[in-house]
């Protein structure tokens, strides 16, 4: 479950990017699944959400955990994550992983093996 202010566009951002659909949204919380499959990512209102900093920096809102997503095709992974509305971050720890924030703020990984 990831927190944000506004569940439901946050949870839209993800199912596009992914190709997800959202499966539920009830106050407060929108969840988006795959098309096949069981896993699912729910997101859920936060009043007092303050977002992350990338990297961690001493004093500031520290990340709790985030996603990465394996693509084939790196540069048009990032392309797409970026039309959609991320972020690319400023530090960027690897030459075949992109750091990118979503619109609330969450750092997420595209990575390719390839």
């Amino acid at each position: 479950m990831l927190e944000a202010p506004d569940p439901r566009s946050l949870a839209e951002f993800y199912a596009s990017l992914l190709g997800w659909d959202v499966v539920g949204h009830e106050p407060g919380v929108t969840t988006i699944t795959p098309p096949e499959g069981v896993a699912y990512i729910a997101f859920q209102s936060s009043a007092g959400y303050v977002r992350p900093v990338w990297p961690a920096t001493e004093g500031a809102q520290r990340i709790t955990m985030h996603l990465d997503f394996e693509v084939t095709d790196l540069r048009a992974a990032v392309a797409h994550a970026l039309e959609m509305g991320a972020q690319e971050a400023g530090h960027q720890p690897q030459e075949n992983v992109r750091v990118l924030l979503d619109p609330a703020g969450h750092p997420f990984c595209l990575y390719s093996d390839g």
